[in-house]
C-alpha cells in the first residue's frame, strides 16, 4: 500500500502507448533504432526545427555524449551551475574535466550570467546552462559572452522541452543541448533522453559515439558496405519499446502541456496570498519565458520551516520534496576546492525551496488537499 494519498509524481498513459508497445513487439524489433526511435526522432526534428535529434538511454548519456563531441580532456575546465543535477557535471568530470561552479540568479534559479566573465579562463572548454524548472537562462548574454570567448554552449535543458526564451525554444540556442524523458518529466518512456544537435559538424559523429563507436548508421544507409570500430563510443540506445511509449507521449504533447499548465495555474492562484502574507516566494518567469510547466515549488522562509512543512505535509499523507543540494560542498564537491561562500544564492535557496505534488492526472480535488494542508501550516 501507497505510504502516500498523493505521491510527488504518479506516471500515466495519454492514449496509445500500450498499443504503439504491442507494434514494436509484433515487428520484432525491439532493440535500439527500430521504427518508433526513428518517429521519435523525425517529430523532435520538425518540431524543434534542427538538423538532428538522437534518442539516448537517458539525459545522463546525452550529456555524456557532449563531453565525447567537445573532445573534452583531463586539464579542461566546465562552468556549470552549482545548483543542478549530479548529472550535469559526472558527464564533464568523467572525461577528467575541472568543473567550475557558477551561482545562480535569486529570481529564476538560473546560472547568473553576470558572473560568467570572471569565470572563464584559458583552460574553459564548455559553458553548460541548465533551464532550471523549465525557465529559460539569459541565453543573448550567455552566448555573446560566449562567441566572445569563443567557448561552445551545451544546454542542460531536461526540464525545459516546450519551454520558449523570447520565442525560440529552449535547447536550441546551444551547439548542443540534451533532454529527459525520465518518468517525472512531462513527456516520458520511464528512462530516456535525447541529445539535440544545432551544429550539424557534430552529426556523424555523434551517430558514431552513440553506436558504440562504429559507422553502423552509414553502413545502414549504404554509405559504406561494411562498417568497423572508427572512434570511442559507448551504447546509448534505448529500446525501441521505449522509443514507441515515447512516441505516443510526444504525440499527446499538446493535451499534457494543457493538463500541467492548469496544475501550475492552480496552484498559484490558489497560494499567492498565503505566500505574500507569511514572507513565502513563488516561482518567478520573466516576462520573455514561456515555461512547460514543468514543476512548481514554493521558497519558504527557513531551513527549519521548510522541513517542518514536510513532515506537515506527510502527516497529511502528501509527498513533497526538497530539490538539488550545493554540488559544490557535496564530498565531491569539495574535492574540487568547493568551499562555504563559493555560491552563497544557491547555498541559501537550497534549504528553503520545496517541490509540490505535480503530475499529469493530478486532480482538483487532490491540489485543494495539498493547498489547505499548507495553509493549515503554522509558522
Amino acid at each position: 500500500m501507497n505510504e502516500y494519498d498523493i505521491p510527488f509524481n504518479k506516471p500515466s498513459l495519454t492514449g496509445d502507448e500500450l498499443n504503439y508497445l504491442t507494434q514494436a513487439i509484433e515487428r520484432y524489433h525491439i532493440s535500439g533504432d527500430g521504427i518508433f526511435t526513428s518517429k521519435c526522432h523525425q517529430w523532435l526534428e520538425k518540431h524543434f526545427n534542427i538538423p538532428k535529434a538522437l534518442l539516448t538511454t537517458s539525459c545522463t548519456h546525452a550529456l555524456e555524449m557532449t563531453a565525447f563531441l567537445l573532445n573534452v580532456k583531463p586539464g579542461d575546465e566546465v562552468i556549470i551551475p552549482s545548483f543542478t543535477f549530479v548529472s550535469t557535471v559526472n558527464a564533464y568530470v568523467n572525461r577528467g574535466a575541472t568543473p567550475v561552479f557558477i551561482d545562480i540568479r535569486p529570481d529564476t534559479l538560473n546560472l547568473d550570467e553576470e558572473l560568467l566573465d570572471r569565470l572563464i579562463s584559458p583552460r574553459t572548454k564548455a559553458i553548460l546552462p541548465v533551464h532550471y524548472a523549465g525557465v529559460g537562462c539569459e541565453m543573448d548574454a550567455i552566448l555573446e559572452i560566449a562567441e566572445e570567448h569563443h567557448i561552445p554552449v551545451v544546454e542542460d535543458n531536461a526540464h525545459g522541452l516546450f519551454g520558449k526564451y523570447k520565442g525560440k525554444y529552449l535547447g536550441t540556442f546551444g551547439c548542443l543541448a540534451t533532454q529527459s524523458f525520465h518518468e517525472t518529466k512531462n513527456i516520458t518512456c520511464g528512462e530516456g533522453g535525447a541529445l539535440l544537435i544545432n551544429d550539424p559538424h557534430f552529426i556523424e559523429r555523434a551517430e558514431i559515439l552513440r553506436e558504440k563507436g562504429t559507422n553502423r548508421s552509414r553502413f545502414f544507409r549504404g554509405q559504406v558496405d561494411k562498417y568497423t570500430w572508427v572512434d570511442i563510443g559507448s551504447s546509448y540506445l534505448p529500446s525501441d519499446m521505449l522509443a514507441a511509449f515515447l512516441y505516443a507521449q510526444l504525440e499527446s504533447y499538446e493535451t499534457i502541456q494543457l493538463k500541467r499548465q492548469k496544475i501550475w495555474e492552480y496552484y498559484h492562484a490558489n497560494l499567492k496570498d498565503w505566500a505574500e502574507g507569511n514572507g513565502v516566494r513563488l516561482p518567478y518567469v520573466p516576462n520573455y519565458c514561456q515555461q512547460p510547466y514543468h514543476m512548481y515549488y514554493i521558497l519558504l522562509p527557513s531551513l527549519e520551516i521548510r522541513q517542518g512543512l514536510i513532515e506537515h505535509l506527510k502527516a497529511a499523507r502528501i509527498l513533497s520534496v526538497f530539490h538539488y543540494l550545493p554540488l559544490h560542498l557535496s564530498d565531491m564537491g569539495r574535492k574540487f576546492g568547493g568551499k562555504i561562500g563559493d555560491c552563497p544564492v544557491t547555498e541559501n535557496l537550497s534549504d528553503r525551496l520545496l517541490r509540490l505534488p505535480f503530475y499529469n492526472t493530478l486532480t482538483i480535488d487532490e491540489q485543494e488537499r495539498v493547498i489547505n494542508a499548507i495553509l493549515e501550516y503554522n509558522f
